[in-house]
């Protein structure tokens, strides 16, 4: 079946606009332009757009999409169950923060005290949920059920100071990642150098050995893996790999 734009647009919910600004990045080209100018889309660009969408709904840029669904190497159903596995560990986050929300509306009502450790365990739960949605299967995969079982007893066992520095530290982070960016800094410079040992500081928190060479391969996922690097891009594309590019050069 074949669709004009107009027609595309209605069924995507994607504006006629956007199309042709994808067309003109080269993100979605209509499989043929009539001689009076329409554009028409075929089954292949219908499953492209769709694929586009996917990773829009998972904050990853443009440009990244484009290079994702054009390496030869794409995989389309392996994408898809990488997005599946990402919008269930969003899911499964939410779920987990409207319990919080519920258990302390719970508590003002009866006057109860809820202690500072019941507060954050909830919170910490959600981080462990999440990332074994999204990543627990490679990460098992790549580090084994004990490396990871440990990692996530590490992070069970933060004190309530530690988690809020483990966090406070994440957002430091991505705050300075952010405006070194914005700035045109190098990574090279002396803001990548502090960036890199408050991420060093971030990765050992829990009690881990630092490990520089798994510094750096941790590093190299935040620009191989879409995942990562829209997490560290959702505001300012470039901070994924400003941080990769800092850590290979100060991880010592």
């Amino acid at each position: 079946m074949e669709y004009s734009i107009q027609e595309l647009s209605r069924l995507s919910g994607v504006t006629t606009r956007a199309l042709r600004w994808y067309d003109h990045i080269g993100l979605l080209k209509p499989s043929r332009v009539a001689e009076s100018g329409y554009r028409y889309y075929g089954p292949a660009e219908v499953d492209r757009l769709q694929d586009i969408l996917f990773y829009r709904a998972l904050g990853v840029e443009l440009a990244r999409i484009r290079e994702c669904l054009d390496d030869p190497s794409f995989d389309r159903t392996a994408a898809l169950r990488s997005h599946l596995a990402a919008l269930e560990g969003e899911r499964a986050r939410l779920d987990a923060l409207i319990r919080s929300v519920r258990d302390t509306i719970r508590c003002e009502e009866r006057k109860e005290i809820m202690s500072d450790e019941q507060k954050f365990e909830a919170l910490k739960q959600q981080v462990l949920t999440r990332y074994e949605q999204v990543y627990g299967k490679e990460a098992r995969e790549k580090y084994g059920d004990d490396m990871v079982g440990a990692a996530q007893s590490a992070l069970r066992n933060l004190t309530v100071e530690q988690y809020r520095e483990w966090t406070g530290l994440g957002q430091e982070i991505q705050a300075r990642l952010e405006a070194a960016v914005r700035a045109g800094l190098s990574p090279e410079g002396e803001e990548g150098e502090a960036i890199t040992a408050l991420h060093r500081r971030w990765l050992t928190i829990t009690g881990n050995r630092y490990e520089p060479d798994k510094h750096r391969g941790i590093a190299e996922l935040y620009v191989d893996d879409p995942r990562f690097t829209a997490y560290y891009d959702k505001a300012v594309p470039g901070c994924a790999r400003f941080l990769r590019d800092a850590v290979v050069c100060w991880a010592k």
